[in-house]
């Protein structure tokens, strides 16, 4: 199983701009699907983004469908989730997650995935 760290989390203003990023270990992310998903106190986690494992095809979530874009450095082995536009909404622990033959239709289940990360706490805040 290959293992995540999340960091880049912080207190940011309604509107700010925010990366953060997922390092991995013990694996090449290139062989596996992965994504970003949040959960907020009292909530259900949410699906952020996706991107299947040869990055051909990405997937938001609706309620940050235009702000946010996933990407990903193989060669640093690295995940990123770039944030625009941030609302206090938008409050949140951010986990990133990797999972070996997740087929399209599933990127935004996160039962799809195997390995999770110990998520990076986000703030919008004024």
């Amino acid at each position: 199983q290959v293992q995540l760290v999340e960091s880049g989390g912080r207190l940011v203003q309604p509107g700010a701009s925010l990366r953060v990023s997922c390092a991995a270990s013990g694996g090449t992310l290139s062989g596996y699907a992965m994504a970003w998903f949040r959960q907020a106190p009292g909530k259900e986690r949410e699906f952020v983004a996706a991107f299947s494992r040869t990055g051909g095809y990405t997937y938001y979530g609706d309620s940050v469908k235009g702000r946010f874009t996933i990407s990903r450095d193989n060669a640093k082995n690295t995940m990123y989730l770039q944030m625009n536009s941030l609302k206090p909404e938008d409050t949140a622990v951010y986990y990133c997650a990797a999972g070996r033959g997740v087929i399209t239709s599933s990127l935004g289940s996160h039962t799809a995935y195997a390995s999770w990360g110990q998520g990076t706490q986000v703030t919008v805040s004024s």
